[in-house]
């Protein structure tokens, strides 16, 4: 079998981009419609083989190491995979012998936002700045330099593929196979678009407008139909998903659909009731004590929650009580809580059942309201 080198006219150390033009010129002049006849017939099918082990990395590796073309598999064929696109289609063309389209669909991207409760409540307004790309000014995704347009191939005559007669235990078999000299696309770009390095688009930071929902919740994933890179030779959009994070409150925590807050109350307050002012996260509201409330009751304030993600019944604030006991008294102070005492007749310490922690108290009626 004849060397694949000698065959291009090319050394073993020749780059990709050597062993591509050697057979882009040898297909010109070889081409059966270009020069027919038997002889230039064999030759071009001995330079389309040639290309076809030399212009891929690992089929040439291979092949430099004397390993052989295949691994395996019947002789011609690089196995079962191999004799079904003999039959059925190869890649590149495939039965209905069309060639590839430069278009392709652009890349989903990625961003992440970051949002305070209040946003997770209202919901929010956020434009991002996005780096992803975009369709290239200059040559519209045509990927040509403005004036030129792609040519005809003139080794596959713009049908992306090529044919070679391979031996095989099942005889000559014609094989359909992308085209090397135009890489299955049917055309050349002989002047590619200077601007965007014949990609038909470019790199840039643009910016996204988002309306958020009320309702999200950190790690939750919003999705931007076409709102991702262009795609090579302006082809469809990708899409851009934007990530969820929302900072911790110094005061609300969510549970569902409620905010969550501790009241911490005086002992003189606990005992005699009283209505006091809090600030929820869209403004003011009374909140009544009653009296005789204990630490761990909750007090539950409508509507005050965050509007849940598909709907628009806000949840609720619920807010646990801590009565807080005094740490220092002073001797006037002493003396009336000790009248208090005296006149209440409450008894005094008793053990009784071991009570979990305020905090743990109070979670567990959240729950259980």
């Amino acid at each position: 079998m004849a060397d694949h080198y000698e065959v291009l006219g090319v050394s073993r150390d020749a780059s990709q981009e050597e062993i591509k033009k050697a057979y882009r010129k040898l297909a010109r002049q070889l081409h059966p419609d270009v020069n027919p006849g038997a002889e230039a017939s064999e030759r071009f099918k001995l330079v389309t083989h040639a290309y076809d082990v030399l212009g891929d990395e690992e089929s040439r590796r291979r092949y430099d190491m004397g390993g052989g073309e295949h691994d395996g598999g019947f002789a011609g064929f690089g196995g079962f995979g191999d004799i079904f696109e003999t039959f059925f289609g190869g890649a590149g063309g495939g039965r209905s012998g069309r060639p590839r389209s430069r278009r392709e669909r652009g890349e989903d991207a990625l961003v992440r936002v970051d949002l305070e409760l209040g946003d997770v409540v209202f919901g929010a307004h956020r434009d991002i700045e996005v780096d992803t790309a975009v369709l290239c000014e200059t040559c519209q995704g045509s990927c040509c330099q403005p004036g030129t347009s792609p040519t005809t191939c003139d080794v596959c005559g713009g049908s992306g593929h090529v044919q070679r007669q391979v031996r095989s235990l099942l005889g000559n078999v014609v094989t359909t196979q992308p085209c090397g000299s135009c890489e299955g696309f049917g055309t050349r770009i002989e002047s590619p678009c200077g601007a965007c390095a014949g990609q038909g688009r470019v790199r840039t930071r643009r910016t996204v407008s988002l309306d958020i929902p009320a309702g999200v919740e950190t790690g939750l994933r919003l999705q931007l139909p076409g709102s991702g890179a262009v795609g090579r030779a302006g082809g469809p959009n990708g899409d851009l998903y934007v990530e969820v994070t929302v900072a911790p409150h110094p005061v609300f925590s969510r549970d569902g659909d409620d905010l969550l807050a501790t009241l911490e109350v005086s002992m003189a307050d606990a005992i005699l009731g009283t209505t006091t002012r809090i600030d929820g996260l869209d403004g003011e509201v009374d909140l009544e004590i009653r009296p005789g409330v204990q630490s761990g009751d909750v007090l539950t304030i409508g509507g005050r929650g965050v509007t849940p993600l598909r709907g628009s019944q806000r949840g609720d604030l619920r807010v646990g009580v801590q009565v807080v006991t005094p740490t220092k008294l002073d001797s006037a102070q002493r003396r009336l809580i000790e009248d208090f005492a005296k006149k209440t007749k409450a008894p005094g310490p008793r053990l009784a059942q071991f009570q979990q922690g305020l905090f743990s108290k109070l979670r567990d009626r959240f729950r259980s309201h």
